[in-house]
């Protein structure tokens, strides 16, 4: 029974202690921010930015991403269209590519919108390049029997921002803007 009361007590005492303790470090950075001059704090943002973009070039050298579209359009001028679904992903891990995303094929308008939804064990041609502004990344891979379509990533290391171009043989290429993420 004192065991339990014990217990009981020491529960009490954190629900009621935890809050203070969080707001007291929170004041704590607050009071630290104020101390700081200008100079320091844009010390401190140019610090996050170069961590950022060493955390994307990262991500890309290790070859195990997930792209994450928000936009779709069919190039060279069709409209542009908001994705809002989470399950549209582009998967490269460890060679292998994984894609579900809406995709339109046809030689003129209208195109018809179809879903890009497969597996594929492995990639070829796959090129890792640096540029000025972040990382093309590409490779080709055979979806659908002998149809060989060409992804190319144009990865802004800055922003976090990517941009997927798929095309192949048959139809205009179709372009998704988005982020990537890594795989763990």
């Amino acid at each position: 029974m004192k065991r339990l009361m014990f217990l009981m007590t020491c529960t009490l005492m954190c629900t009621f202690c935890g809050p203070c303790v969080n707001e007291a470090a929170a004041q704590t950075s607050r009071e630290d921010l104020r101390k700081m001059t200008h100079e320091q704090r844009a010390e401190k943002r140019a610090e996050r930015l170069a961590e950022f973009e060493k955390y994307i070039d990262s991500v890309v050298l290790s070859h195990n991403f997930e792209f994450n579209p928000q936009t779709v359009q069919q190039m060279p001028a069709g409209s542009m269209k908001f994705l809002t679904n989470p399950v549209y992903t582009v998967t490269l891990w460890r060679g292998s590519l994984d894609v579900c995303l809406p995709y339109y094929v046809g030689y003129v308008p209208p195109y018809h919108y179809v879903l890009l939804n497969t597996g594929m064990p492995s990639v070829s041609d796959f090129v890792t390049k640096q540029t000025e502004e972040g990382w093309v990344v590409s490779f080709k891979t055979y979806l659908y029997a002998s149809i060989e379509y060409t992804f190319t990533f144009e990865i802004n290391s800055r922003h976090g921002s990517a941009t997927l171009t798929i095309s192949n043989t048959w139809y205009n290429p179709v372009q998704y803007t988005g982020t990537i993420t890594r795989i763990y």
